[in-house]
C-alpha cells in the first residue's frame, strides 16, 4: 500500500503546485508544457520504451492523438478549476471523473452493472452538483467559473480514462504508449504558448520552465507509484482503485480545507462525504 499513499501524495501535491505557481510568478500554462518535457525524458529513462510497440498493426493512433490534445488542455482546466474553485472541489471532479468511464465501461466494453456500482454511480451523480453549486459569489463570472471548470474536468479525465481504456485494450506496450502521449502532449502545449507569445500575451522565463520540470516530477510519480501499486496488488484492483481515490479525495479536503483555508458550504461539504460514499461503494467489489 505504499505505493498508493505514494501515488495519492503526488495527486495532491500537482494541485497544491498549481495552486501555488501564481504566487511564485509562474506561468501555469508554461510549466504545464515543461511537465511533458521532463515526463518524456523520465518515461524514456525509466521505462525504456521500444519504437517497435508502436509499428505494429492495430494501433490505436486516433486514441492516442486525442490523448496527446486532451492531457495538456484539460491540465489547464484543472489549473483554472483549482485557481477558481479550489482543491477541495477540483480532487474531488477528477476522481469523480470515474463515473463517465465506469459508464464507458457498461456501455463500450461489455462490463456487467452490479447493485454496487450502480449504487454507487448514483451517490456520485448526486455528489457533483453538490460539490460545484456555489453561491453568494461576487461577480457572475466568478461563480460560473467556480462550476464551470470543475464539470471541465469532470468530463475531460472521464474522457482521458476512457481512451486509456482503448489504448490498453489494443495491447500497445504501456512505456510506448506513454511516450506517444507524453510526446504528442509536449507539441499541442508547446504550440499553444508559441501561439500565446506570438500574440504578446507571455514570455518565456526560466522561473516557468523549473516550476513545470517540478510539475513533471510530481506528474511522473503520480502514474509511476499508481502503476507499481497495481503490480504489487495484482489480485486486488478495486482495492488498489478505491485507495487511491478516496485517499485523494480526502487528502486534497484535508489540505484544501487547512493549507489553504478553502471555505465549503454544508451543500459542498456534503457533496465531497457523497463522492468518498459513492468511491467507497464502487471499489467495494
Amino acid at each position: 500500500m505504499i505505493y498508493v499513499l505514494l501515488s495519492v501524495v503526488c495527486s495532491v501535491l500537482l494541485s497544491v503546485l498549481l495552486k501555488l505557481a501564481r504566487r511564485f510568478e509562474i506561468d501555469v500554462g508554461q510549466a504545464i508544457a515543461w511537465n511533458y518535457v521532463a515526463t518524456s525524458a523520465l518515461t524514456a529513462l525509466l521505462l525504456q520504451p521500444t519504437p517497435a510497440g508502436l509499428s505494429e498493426p492495430g494501433v490505436p493512433w486516433l486514441a492516442l492523438a486525442a490523448l496527446g490534445i486532451l492531457l495538456p488542455t484539460i491540465f489547464l482546466a484543472l489549473a483554472a478549476s483549482v485557481r477558481h474553485a479550489g482543491i477541495v472541489r477540483s480532487d474531488a471532479a477528477q476522481r469523480l471523473s470515474l463515473l463517465l468511464s465506469l459508464l464507458a465501461a457498461f456501455a463500450l466494453f461489455g462490463e456487467q452493472l452490479s447493485a454496487f456500482k450502480a449504487v454507487g454511480i448514483t451517490l456520485g451523480l448526486l455528489a457533483l452538483p453538490c460539490m460545484v453549486w456555489r453561491s453568494g459569489q461576487p461577480t457572475a463570472a466568478r461563480g460560473a467559473a467556480g462550476w464551470l471548470y470543475p464539470l471541465l474536468v469532470f468530463g475531460g479525465f472521464g474522457m482521458i480514462d476512457i481512451l486509456f481504456k482503448r489504448v490498453a485494450l489494443a495491447g500497445v506496450p504501456l512505456g510506448a504508449s506513454l511516450q506517444a502521449m507524453f510526446a504528442l502532449a509536449l507539441l499541442v502545449a508547446f504550440a499553444l504558448q508559441l501561439w500565446r507569445r506570438l500574440q504578446g500575451r507571455t514570455r518565456f522565463t526560466a522561473r516557468s520552465a523549473l516550476g513545470g520540470v517540478l510539475l513533471g516530477l510530481v506528474n511522473f510519480g503520480n502514474i509511476l507509484f499508481y502503476l507499481r501499486a497495481h503490480r504489487a496488488l495484482p489480485q486486488h484492483p478495486a482495492l488498489v482503485f478505491a485507495s487511491m481515490n478516496l485517499g485523494v479525495v480526502a487528502l486534497g479536503a484535508l489540505v484544501g480545507m487547512l493549507l489553504f483555508r478553502e471555505r465549503l458550504s454544508r451543500l459542498n461539504l456534503g457533496g465531497v462525504l457523497l463522492a468518498l460514499l459513492a468511491i467507497a461503494v464502487i471499489g467495494w467489489k
